[in-house]
């Protein structure tokens, strides 16, 4: 397995509004898009799979559970001025799960993509 891209899935109700979250907010570029299945989008070396309802990820499991979006895992993006991320984010409407969390790591916060799936954004401590 290569090391040089991380690829994490997402399982989102509207492929075409995620691509549009990920791509305008966060500066996501698309790789392919074969909504309303399927598409990736990148952030360095981040591949984020964003799998529809209609896709094979999506699919029932043998004991019948059924796979869904959201939950408390998520990606992890290091940002240099956190402020200044909650403000311009919360200028485009972006949902925020919470305030402003600060450790002795540093700050963060959790943003809500349109399937209800979070994103982090962390500030390390001393920047």
């Amino acid at each position: 397995m290569s090391s040089a891209t991380v690829n994490v899935r997402y399982l989102v109700d509207d492929v075409e509004a995620s691509i549009s979250w990920y791509t305008r907010h966060l500066g996501f570029s698309i790789l392919s898009n074969r909504a309303p299945a399927f598409a990736d989008v990148a952030l360095g070396s981040l591949r984020l799979l964003l799998s529809g309802p209609t896709s094979s990820a999506a699919r029932p499991m043998r004991d019948g559970a059924q796979p869904g979006s959201g939950g408390w895992n998520r990606i992890h993006l290091i940002v240099d001025d956190l402020a200044a991320e909650v403000s311009r984010l919360q200028a485009e409407g972006v949902q925020l799960r919470n305030d402003v969390v600060t450790g002795p790591g540093g700050s963060q916060v959790l943003l809500v993509d349109p399937s209800g799936n979070l994103v982090e954004l962390f500030q390390p401590a001393g920047r």
